[in-house]
């Protein structure tokens, strides 16, 4: 039986949430908030611990018909996985390093060895084994040191993204005493074998905005402060340049970078400013040799490539152009070799990777399929004529390729095998260009089995979209997908304004006032593939996370009626009291994004499509929310509010339920198949919302 069919009468009753009505006055605009109570940052309120269990509780209840289903549907993803497995050597240094994963192991285990055929493999961490009494685990930063003896690795416990840094001699496997809490992840060791650099975080913000110099053997309490980032509204990483000579600081906002750097030899000295700080510069930068590479937004919108040396690169004016800027091309990025630069580009939508030799002479390697990513996977060393690039489209499992780059032949090394009856010459992906309601072209990729696809309106329908931070969701390849093709389904990505899909613009047209083109494309493509026959109009379900989720809630507030189904997953959906509190960890990073809601101006644009603001007395789909307890991004109390706010207005009978992970955050559960079950989950609830 289809769920949509149920009786609700047979069905436990929806927890009804307690309303206890908190005034909000900004600009003089009051907001009244019946469930602003549900915000525990210290998440032990009774009150609201219960709520959450009761929401679980009834989510079980609910979809207790479809549970063998979803036990069905987890097999069949776990059973293409194959359990046996292990990553294509990489050489970085000395060694070749590699991961394997065993059985039904949740986790990886890390290894080195002299060769790349790996017979004397050295044991470097058991990730299995660091997980054990854990609910949740997630192995961070690996970094082994400059001379090869010494291993740091970064671990969080809770899911919020709060990392520990402990220490290991290689050899014998002896942890140091060493320990450094409350970390963003990063290790950066200088080139001493003793000194390390790490972003230490505000633990009430989640912002990462100091930077520490430690020495081994001694106490975190005696490290050194050596930078301080005072705007909060920047992002802090750290790195290391290609030629290993300076450690780096880069700062960015959505629109503003900053670098800082440090001779790697002298870890004992200050941290200098690279250049001058200039709002609205992006840039991106790299060293090797004696040559700085800038990929910058300077007099080009979609970036282009200068270089500098160290008297020049404080001085932009100084700069020599490499690569000039192009309307219809966006630089992503360089790769740099000792005799090569690999440059990312993007024309169209699509990704190609232009060679260009020390004679200035450029060769593009690109692909065949209609849609797909591609993107330079790990290359440590630079003093070869080899890169591996990483290759996959909605009907290509994941491939790792090595190029020659004195003449393009590429070499596969690796292809992710599916395991099954899976045949890629079964499916079909197409890229197509949607016209949106002001007459702008929107890309999609989409993909389908070609035996049980018509084209003439019958096939259930699955769209996702993302849409934000000039985040491209480029069309790969997932062997989880495969059970919804198999099952008739089209599989859709919108490529919606506020990725940088097709460019820069094409990101700012979709951010900050222009924000409601993002929900516009989603729509309007909904419309134009269900209009030209790759949809049942009364069978389209839509899914999107995060910043995902926002343009989840803001649609099913536009155009409920579009979808039959909707999954939304830790979604963003109380914008304007989110970004008016500036205590909520990562909000000051966001204004950039989605404008300052304490500019009246910017109130009033988010005050428009906030989906929490926006939930109004009428008929919605079916929806599944789903959030983790220690979300450290969008904190849990959003999608908690929203579907309390969304039962007491909602005027349909359709099914809502809400799921909490207890143990995990911002990117659900740990381990490679534990995950599945959360993906099981939806297109359980999907496929049994509709009767085949």
């Amino acid at each position: 039986m289809a769920l949509s069919n149920l009786s609700l009468s047979s069905l436990p009753n929806a927890p009804v949430a307690r309303k206890q009505p908190h005034t909000l006055t900004t600009h003089k605009k009051i907001r009244i908030d019946d469930y602003y109570w549900m915000r525990d940052d210290e998440r032990t309120d009774p009150a609201m611990l219960a709520h959450l269990a009761a929401e679980n509780d009834y989510c079980e209840q609910q979809l207790a018909p479809i549970q063998s289903f979803q036990k069905q549907l987890f097999e069949e993803l776990k059973g293409r996985i194959v359990k046996d497995d292990n990553t294509f050597p990489v050489k970085d240094g000395q060694y070749w390093y590699h991961s394997e994963v065993r059985g039904d192991d949740e986790y990886s285990r890390h290894y080195r060895s002299r060769q790349m055929d790996a017979a004397d493999k050295q044991l470097l961490l058991d990730v299995n084994i660091l997980a054990e009494g854990f609910e949740f685990y997630e192995l961070g930063e690996v970094a082994i040191s400059p001379n090869e003896q010494l291993l740091a690795y970064s671990e969080d416990t809770d899911g919020r993204r709060i990392y520990t840094v402990k220490f290991k001699v290689i050899d014998n496997d002896d942890l140091l005493e060493d320990v450094l809490e409350n970390t963003e992840g990063q290790i950066v060791w200088a080139n001493d074998n003793k000194t390390v650099f790490y972003v230490k975080k505000d633990l009430k913000t989640l912002l990462g905005y100091q930077v520490y110099r430690h020495v081994l053997g001694t106490k975190q309490a005696h490290d050194v402060l050596v930078y301080e980032e005072q705007d909060r509204s920047f992002f802090m990483g750290l790195g290391k340049s290609r030629d290993e000579g300076l450690i780096i600081i880069d700062l960015a906002t959505t629109e503003t970078n900053d670098t800082w750097v440090l001779d790697a030899d002298q870890p004992q000295g200050v941290f200098t400013q690279l250049l001058p700080r200039e709002e609205g510069h992006e840039f991106d930068v790299d060293k090797l040799g004696d040559t700085f590479y800038i990929v910058t937004n300077w007099q080009a919108k979609n970036f282009r490539l200068m270089t500098a040396n160290t008297s020049t690169i404080a001085d932009k004016t100084q700069w020599l152009e490499h690569t000039p800027h192009r309307d219809s091309v966006l630089l992503e990025g360089v790769e740099l070799f000792d005799d090569f630069l690999v440059l990312t580009e993007r024309e169209q939508g699509q990704t190609r990777f232009v060679v260009i030799n020390k004679q200035q002479q450029r060769m593009t390697l690109e692909f065949d399929d209609p849609c797909y990513y591609a993107a330079i996977a790990m290359n440590p060393e630079h003093d070869t004529h080899v890169a591996r690039i990483y290759y996959s489209s909605l009907t290509t499992p994941g491939s790792l390729f090595e190029v020659d780059l004195n003449n393009g032949d590429k070499t596969l090394l690796k292809q992710q095998q599916v395991l099954g009856s899976f045949d890629p010459q079964n499916y079909a992906s197409e890229r197509l260009m949607v016209t949106a309601r002001d007459g702008i072209k929107v890309p999609v990729s989409l993909v389908y089995r070609k035996d049980s696809f018509a084209k003439n309106g019958t096939n259930p329908l699955f769209q996702y979209g993302y849409g934000a931070y000039g985040i491209t969701i480029d069309p790969s390849f997932s062997s989880t997908s495969l059970s919804l093709l198999d099952r008739g389904f089209v599989y859709a990505i919108a490529h919606v304004r506020g990725s940088e899909m097709l460019g820069r613009d094409w990101y700012e047209q979709g951010k900050k006032q222009h924000k409601q083109n993002s929900f516009n494309d989603f729509i309007d493509v909904t419309k134009a593939l269900v209009e030209q026959g790759y949809g049942a109009q009364d069978k389209v379900f839509a899914s999107g996370g995060s910043a995902g989720g926002l343009l989840m809630g803001a649609v099913v507030n536009q155009a409920p009626a579009l979808y039959l189904g909707i999954g939304c997953h830790v979604p963003f959906l109380d914008v304007l009291t989110t970004m008016l509190d500036e205590s909520i960890p990562l909000t000051t990073n966001e204004y950039d994004e989605w404008g300052n809601p304490n500019d009246p101006a910017y109130y009033d644009v988010i005050a428009q499509y906030s989906p929490y603001d926006n939930i109004t007395a009428q008929a919605y789909p079916h929806i599944l929310v789903t959030t983790g307890l220690h979300d450290s991004q969008v904190q849990y109390w959003e999608p908690m509010k929203w579907v309390a706010k969304m039962r007491e207005y909602k005027t349909d009978d359709n099914i809502l339920v809400f799921k909490t992970d207890m143990d995990a955050g911002h990117g659900g559960a740990s381990g490679r198949f534990k995950s599945l079950e959360e993906k099981a989950l939806e297109m359980a609830f999907f496929i049994s919302l509709i009767d085949f």
